[in-house]
């Protein structure tokens, strides 16, 4: 059995750790899919309830939170008759665009070697 020096374990703990730091912020099977609703355009609550299948608007509404506290989403009322409340992705929210279309590719390709490719979620 091969012994892990100090160089291995360190440099294995300096790609989990921001890693993990990374999954903290966007886990769960929601947030990523909220970001790439609002990747197309600001949108309402009721708009991407639409655009994301099976989502509750309670889940709905606590990922937006979430994701508005880690800054990757701006909530902005607008002072109309009657008011409305719409949602986009900040600047630093789209840092992850490159992100999420590598998962995309990887998707698709995971999708050709073992998944239904028909099946819509």
């Amino acid at each position: 059995m091969k012994d892990i020096s100090h160089t291995d374990f360190t440099t294995c703990l300096g790609m989990i750790r921001p890693v993990r730091d990374a999954l903290d912020v966007l886990n769960g099977k929601w947030k990523i899919p909220i970001l790439i609703s609002l990747m197309f355009g600001n949108k309402r609550f009721g708009e991407m309830a639409r655009e994301i299948p099976k989502i509750t608007d309670r889940m709905l509404s606590k990922e937006l939170r979430d994701l508005e506290v880690n800054g990757l989403v701006k909530r902005t009322v607008h002072d109309s008759v009657p008011v409305y409340v719409e949602y986009s992705i900040t600047e630093y929210g789209h840092s992850l665009d490159r992100v999420i279309k590598e998962l995309r590719e990887w998707g698709l390709k995971h999708r050709e070697r073992y998944a239904e490719p028909d099946k819509v979620y």
